[in-house]
């Protein structure tokens, strides 16, 4: 387990749990606004009223994917004529403990279940007839861990910004993304894995059904999400099934990050997330069964889980699963789609935090050799220049190198390339550097590290922290909100945030200070380029 991330965690927790209220209503609970009870596309549902905001909690948005829809696209909800209530997180997706063995604890994951296909919504209209923007929140959590329910995902108070927020949950690891040969055999397009961003597309089609009997637009839905949710940004952008389902995308640290880092790939192509598949099967003795996927499907989700921890090893040593290039999903990698413009054409609001490589480096111990040999492994005959670019300074050690180049190479680079290509197809694009460092006790030392914006854009448990936190993440979430509203981030008596293009690199620093800068990694962006054949 690494130290200063399991401390960065429970700092937050103790904060949510000191302040944040543990339920919902319960004594702080409002009397009902004349808000009617949402009738869905499904039946009626009921939820509750909280600080002035409307919540629903554990809608579902398709049929649990049990038994034979265990690896099927996700199917329609059976309807109900009975009010449901929506007072509960539905269950979460099945997940590992690791890489946090107490990670259920400190993010407060909900029960897990494979029965996990439900969303939330945070609304603050009083009428169905408001049409307030809709924001859609994608979690990260490297396509295996996360949910929508986890306690830095509290949709009030962004939803006071006058938007409707939902928040979804999503297949994950195996039952996510897992792809095999038989499973392409049955189906109807000829192709598997890729479950998860299925799950995603279903949902977006929901809120295209459902959100305005809450008093969204569906004509304009923003997606956002960080990390693996950033890339599933970038997927959707890229997937043609998802076309007309959003208007707006906001990607948090998670472009393509394979594009930057070779040594991360996962298996991209469905022949490479087949072969994973095959042994997995073969890990759990099912590719000995006469009807092998029957005895896949028979199998538990921990089992899966388990037998994709010992064959999925990838990036430092962590089972690694995701997206797959299908030809169906995906029809090609999303950054090849980006490289050819043929992404949707929609606003981007994209950037990094300055020190993401601080939590992948953290509880690691590097010798300089180690970390030369890293690299020479991961860039081949591009080795020298990336060593050149990142190396290890006098003093230094060597883990805050290999910070610096997981950064700038893994996270910023690829982001620079998703706003490049957008711009060039005529999109307004707005680039940021999240630079906030730390103030959580016993991990100042990890700057501005990967997830940690993530507090400052949803208002959650920052608020307890300094004053000059607290002002940051009122801005941030003006700026979120403002970009759903109408595409541009700028307004009110916030910094004036430029429009980014190839030829003005400009990005705002989101820091101590927020003011607008330019050269967002430009080193970087062009080896980047240069491995990518893109130059």
């Amino acid at each position: 387990m690494r130290r200063s991330a399991v401390l960065a965690a429970s700092a937050l927790l103790l904060l949510a749990v000191t302040f944040l209220p543990s339920g919902c209503g319960g004594k702080e609970a409002e009397p009902p606004s004349t808000l009617e009870v949402p009738r869905l596309h499904s039946g009626p549902i009921s939820g509750t009223r909280e600080d002035g905001i409307w919540v629903y909690k554990g809608i579902p948005y398709a049929a649990p994917p049990v038994g034979e829809l265990r690896w099927k696209e996700p199917q329609p909800v059976e309807p109900w004529k009975e009010v449901r209530p929506c007072t509960e997180y539905g269950s979460a997706c099945p997940q590992p403990d690791w890489p946090y063995s107490i990670q259920r604890e400190i993010f407060q994951i909900t029960d897990q279940d494979e029965d996990c296909l439900y969303l939330n919504v945070w609304t603050p209209a009083e009428s169905p007839d408001e049409r307030l923007p809709v924001m859609v929140w994608i979690h990260g959590g490297g396509f295996t861990t996360g949910a929508g329910s986890q306690v830095l995902y509290e949709g009030k108070y962004l939803a006071r910004k006058g938007v409707v927020v939902v928040t979804i949950n999503y297949r994950l690891g195996p039952l996510g993304f897992m792809a095999h040969p038989k499973l392409s055999e049955e189906s109807p397009h000829g192709v598997s894995g890729n479950y998860g961003l299925l799950d995603q597309i279903q949902a977006l089609k929901w809120v295209q059904r459902n959100i305005a009997a809450f008093g969204g637009d569906p004509g304009n839905v923003t997606i956002f999400g960080e990390s693996a949710g950033g890339a599933s940004v970038c997927a959707l952008l890229a997937s043609p099934l998802a076309e007309g389902l959003f208007h707006r995308a906001i990607a948090e640290s998670g472009a393509f990050l394979t594009m930057g880092m070779p040594s991360a790939a996962r298996s991209e192509t469905l022949g490479e997330g087949e072969k994973l598949g095959e042994k997995i099967s073969h890990e759990l003795g099912c590719d000995r069964e006469e009807d092998e996927l029957a005895a896949l499907r028979s199998r538990t989700p921990q089992e899966l889980l388990d037998a994709f921890q010992k064959v999925g090893t990838g990036l430092l040593g962590r089972a690694s699963i995701g997206p797959v290039v299908d030809g169906y999903v995906l029809p090609e990698s999303p950054q090849d789609v980006f490289a050819a413009g043929k992404q949707h054409k929609v606003p981007l609001l994209i950037g990094t935090n300055a020190d993401e490589g601080m939590l992948f480096s953290a509880g690691q111990s590097l010798t300089a050799q180690q970390y030369e040999n890293l690299v020479r492994l991961a860039y081949g005959r591009y080795a020298d220049e990336v060593l050149s670019l990142f190396p290890v300074q006098t003093g230094e050690e060597p883990k805050i190198a290999y910070s610096r180049l997981f950064t700038a190479m893994g996270f910023a680079a690829p982001s620079r390339f998703a706003a490049e290509r957008m711009a060039e197809a005529g999109m307004p694009v707005y680039v940021y550097l999240f630079t906030m460092r730390s103030s959580v006790p016993g991990t100042e030392h990890m700057g501005a590290y990967h997830g940690y914006e993530l507090p400052f854009v949803f208002g959650t448990l920052v608020r307890f922290l300094r004053p000059e936190d607290q002002a940051l993440s009122e801005t941030m979430m003006n700026y979120w909100t403002r970009f759903a509203a109408v595409g541009d981030p700028n307004g009110g008596t916030d910094p004036e945030w430029p429009r980014f293009s190839a030829q003005n690199d400009s990005f705002q620093e989101l820091g101590e200070q927020v003011r607008s800068s330019s050269g967002y990694y430009p080193e970087a962006y062009r080896l980047v380029l240069k491995i990518n054949g893109l130059e």
